[in-house]
């Protein structure tokens, strides 16, 4: 009988409970390290909602995997019993000509996915909460709307339990130690012997691995809530992103009360040690998104009600690192998802998986940032 590969998931949040997940439920005996508890917000999985797209800005390569995720996170919802995602579409809005709108309608007619194209008429007239300038498109995206992210990281993690995982919380890992036949993780409370890690430790990355060839540049990005000005404002209101001169997204809450909305990566400040995150929002922060509401979103009053502040990792090309590092096959890295990467989690937790079993994958990885080969 062949023995299970141990492997260890370093980093239990939102690629590290999925990885748990599709790795506990291929058989391995798992073992995951987390410096706080899974489902916790000092990272990029708070804020209640992430928008959950099948068009693509970014890369009309990345639909497979999207589509992969999707069936994915159908598994996780039926496996758990917890409704994570829910589909209410999503209103991709921009100037025609921006390239990103341009890759949107790419990858749309590339892989035939469900949208409607609507023009300012139509627009006003389906979705009144949403105001486009002269010369933009708006894009409705049907198999989209919006994931619960701290919900899905509590959710998978416990799964990755039920199917026979372990997990020490509040462990941070000191040092990474590739030996002979695997792997040492260091953490305060000793040392556990694995085949296999993991690594998925968002913006800690650049602590755990200082040597890493490749910068992952970790940034503060601010979340604002806005109160709707009538309950109206919620009736079919889908998830949006607007693409262009300012790029900005935005969900409505789940009370029906306020709209989160959220900013470009280009307008995150840079963050030197995570553990020391400034959580206080300046007022002057905030002139960007009351701009956004003046121009776009009729009917919010300009002044947010909440505000929350996440970090993320970001890449010079955008596109995140995945792959075993060049000196140690027994060491797997996905970091610098760029701040789209968790619409995209299940599947990135199943790639894991097959990297860390197979030690390869057959989904389409080859146009990322990979490890092994350089980043992109």
């Amino acid at each position: 009988m062949a023995t299970r590969k141990r492997v260890a998931v370093v980093g239990v949040g939102t690629m590290g409970a999925q990885a748990m997940w599709r790795l506990a439920a291929r058989g391995a005996e798992v073992v995951g390290f987390e410096r706080f508890a899974p489902g916790h917000d000092r990272s990029a999985a708070g804020g209640e909602t992430r928008v959950f797209r099948s068009a693509q800005f970014e890369d009309v390569r990345y639909v497979p995997l999207i589509k992969h995720a999707d069936t994915l996170w159908r598994e996780l919802q039926h496996e758990t019993g917890r409704e994570l995602r829910r589909l209410t579409g999503c209103l991709l809005m921009g100037p025609a000509e921006h390239h990103q709108m341009r890759t949107a309608l790419d990858s749309i007619t590339e892989h035939g996915l469900d949208h409607e194209v609507l023009d300012a008429v139509e627009l006003a007239r389906r979705f009144p909460q949403y105001r486009i300038a002269d010369g933009d498109v708006a894009v409705l995206d049907r198999n989209a709307g919006f994931i619960r992210p701290e919900l899905t990281v509590l959710s998978a993690a416990n799964r990755a339990e039920q199917l026979g995982a372990r997990i020490h919380r509040y462990t941070t890992v000191r040092k990474i130690v590739p030996v002979g036949r695997g792997v040492e993780i260091h953490t305060d409370a000793g040392t556990e012997h694995v085949d296999t890690v993991v690594v998925t430790v968002g913006p800690w990355v650049n602590d755990l691995l200082p040597d890493l060839d490749w910068k992952v540049e970790i940034k503060r990005l601010v979340n604002a809530w806005f109160v709707c000005d009538t309950d109206g404002w919620f009736d079919a209101a889908p998830a949006f992103i607007r693409t262009g001169p300012t790029h900005c997204y935005g969900l409505p809450s789940h009370d029906r009360i306020s709209i989160k909305l959220g900013l470009s990566q280009a307008l995150h400040r840079p963050v030197d040690d995570p553990n020391a995150l400034d959580r206080v929002v300046q007022p002057q922060e905030l002139e960007i998104f009351r701009e956004q509401v003046r121009r776009y979103l009729p009917n919010l009053h300009p002044d947010p009600i909440r505000l929350s502040v996440f970090m993320e990792g970001y890449t010079a090309s955008s596109r995140p690192l995945v792959g075993p590092l060049p000196d140690s096959d027994s060491v797997i890295l996905l970091a610098g998802f760029s701040g789209h990467g968790f619409k995209l989690a299940p599947a990135f937790g199943d790639i894991a998986a097959d990297l860390a079993l197979d030690g390869g994958t057959r989904h389409p990885i080859d146009f990322l940032s990979t490890v092994g080969r350089g980043a992109a």
